[in-house]
């Protein structure tokens, strides 16, 4: 029987990382060393039994380096790789464990292809002893080339658990299950025999969204508030100064900003036209647009996470600045 296709893009990060050595699994960024996709899939030729793997050279670079211009070639790419290998199943991206949830959820906001698209980190270089590099790469592979993954938009995949890109979020600096996805759980699993599903995601994903990047140069400046005790709103007016367009503000639970915070954000509002959207730092739950934020106009970021919510609210920036419609599509993503 004929293999599934697998495009693996890689991006680096952990997951593409050689350390000095087999206990090196903490400090192995500073050796400075990490493999293209095509080593990667070397160094574990094991995934070749899964399906015809077709490794695509971009970057390694560490995740944190990760914005727009990246998740803008990503986009390219892909239509790209759809375009010339129609018969491909699925797509995997090598992706850094820091900022792999943002990079996951933008690519469900503006990706185009109809194939599934999976993330796949490691919490482990690929040199360690007892690295989970090698395992989530299949793992990501065999999900890729699923047909149950179609239509589920992208899908974060670690320690043998699939999410919903927009629902997952990184929670341990170190642990293997550091991916979770807090108020409603993953989709299914990798497991030995077979790849499963419990459930799917109801908000609208790629490819059916409006937003389309591809002939974007640049994002709207959106910035994140975080709340703490005692803020004086230095920081949220050094933002407007700087010129966001819009603002989180990762606020406190169940979702407001502190005195100083508000006071600046809700002038930013009405003297500036500064899209503002509350969240919160809890980690988990939605918030909730009451008298005081309607008073100050703000808008709810759901359940969105802060950085997610960023993202969210800058691409409804390259299409309106009209708040209700950014409302509708935060209800709608």
């Amino acid at each position: 029987m004929q293999k599934p296709k697998v495009a693996v893009i890689g991006t680096g990060g952990t997951i593409c990382s050689i350390g000095v050595g087999p206990f090196d699994i903490l400090d192995y960024g500073a050796n400075e060393c990490m493999l293209h996709a095509d080593e990667v899939v070397a160094k574990f030729p094991e995934v070749h039994a899964h399906a015809e793997v077709i490794p695509v050279r971009y970057k390694a670079v560490p995740s944190p380096n990760i914005h727009f211009a990246v998740w803008k070639d990503l986009v390219l790419m892909m239509d790209d790789l759809v375009a010339k290998t129609p018969d491909l199943a699925g797509i995997v991206i090598l992706h850094g464990t820091a900022s792999l949830e943002e990079t996951a959820y933008f690519l469900s906001l503006t990706a185009k292809v109809a194939v599934p698209i999976v993330v796949v980190g490691s919490q482990r270089p690929a040199s360690a002893l007892s690295t989970d590099a090698g395992m989530n790469l299949a793992n990501a592979i065999r999900t890729a080339a699923a047909p149950a993954s179609r239509g589920l938009g992208v899908l974060v995949l670690l320690n043998d658990e699939i999410h919903a890109a927009r629902e997952v979020t990184k929670t341990s600096t170190f642990r293997l299950q550091t991916f979770r996805s807090p108020d409603f759980g993953v989709l299914g699993h990798a497991d030995g025999d077979t790849i499963v599903f419990y459930r799917k995601p109801i908000r609208r994903a790629a490819p059916e969204t409006e937003f389309d990047i591809r002939a974007l140069d640049a994002l709207p400046r959106v910035d994140i508030v975080y709340a703490y005790t005692g803020s004086d709103g230095t920081a949220a007016r050094a933002f407007v100064e700087a010129g966001a367009k819009g603002v989180v503000s990762a606020g406190f639970a169940p979702g407001f900003a502190g005195q100083g915070d508000a006071d600046v954000l809700k002038a930013a509002v009405a003297e500036k036209g500064v899209v503002v959207v509350q969240s919160t730092r809890a980690g988990s739950g939605r918030t909730f647009r009451g008298k005081r934020l309607r008073e100050m106009g703000f808008l709810i970021a759901d359940n969105l996470n802060p950085q997610k919510a960023r993202l969210l609210l800058s691409l409804a920036l390259t299409r309106t600045s009209d708040p209700a419609e950014i409302e509708r599509m935060f209800l709608t993503y």
